[in-house]
């Protein structure tokens, strides 16, 4: 067995990759179809409710997808030859992997609760982390300055990892559009409230238009990594 993974170490992390990206991209178009219903004042608020539950149950499976990108992006980047992180800090990147899927799935499993209350909070602070670090790294590798190799051929890896910070942003945005959601529906649940009507309504604009760079930007982290122009 570990010499059949030895053997297929890359392809099998590339397809991991994909997988990891079809989920992200499917998982944000279900999420993105599932809020015209969440939002639907003429829908009665037990419905919206549902709805509102399958676009958590639903986002979970685009959550887990870019979480893993950027591991399996790392490790394969290192068998590329594009970064020079492998051996101990190859296991300790999976190893944080497992605390943060730990710490996702909890929020999930716990979502309503104190305890998931505090792991998305937890997973909220991770973004203030790994984001500015992705995005600090790809500029300076892009410059010349490490720590990604840039050399010819080898500015794609920087790039994407660029883009792939870029759009951590753009899906934190659309992660405290859900927040607000979660906290407005026990006012409506205490009947109709034309105010939070009003403010779902102008949430859903701001998420749509966010959402569409999202999809934009998907393609485009994709390209880099499929087809490496630069």
């Amino acid at each position: 067995m570990l010499e059949f993974l030895a053997a297929y170490e890359l392809p099998i992390l590339r397809w991991l990759h994909i997988v990891a990206m079809v989920y992200w991209l499917g998982g944000e178009w279900g999420v993105f179809q599932t809020s015209y219903k969440v939002v639907n004042s003429a829908l009665s608020l037990e419905e919206r409710s549902r709805h509102m539950d399958t676009a958590y149950r639903i986002d979970i499976m685009a959550r887990t997808g870019i979480i893993s990108l950027l591991p399996l992006g790392l490790h394969m980047g290192y068998l590329w030859g594009v970064q020079p992180f492998g051996g101990g800090w190859l296991v300790a990147m999976w190893s944080l992997w497992v605390l943060w899927m730990a710490i996702t799935w909890g929020a999930f499993s716990n979502r309503g609760k104190p305890l998931g209350k505090l792991l998305s909070d937890i997973e909220d602070w991770t973004r203030y982390i790994v984001i500015p670090l992705l995005i600090i790294c790809s500029i300076s590798s892009l410059l010349g300055y490490g720590p990604f190799l840039a050399g010819e051929g080898q500015k794609w890896f920087s790039a994407k990892m660029l883009t792939y910070g870029l759009l951590l942003i753009l899906g934190f945005g659309l992660r405290l559009v859900m927040h607000e959601w979660r906290a407005l529906f026990p006012i409506l649940a205490a009947g109709p409230n034309p105010e939070v009507e009003a403010r779902l309504d102008r949430s859903i604009k701001v998420a749509r238009l966010i959402a569409y760079t999202y999809w934009a930007g998907i393609l485009t982290t994709a390209f880099f990594g499929a087809v490496k122009p630069f």
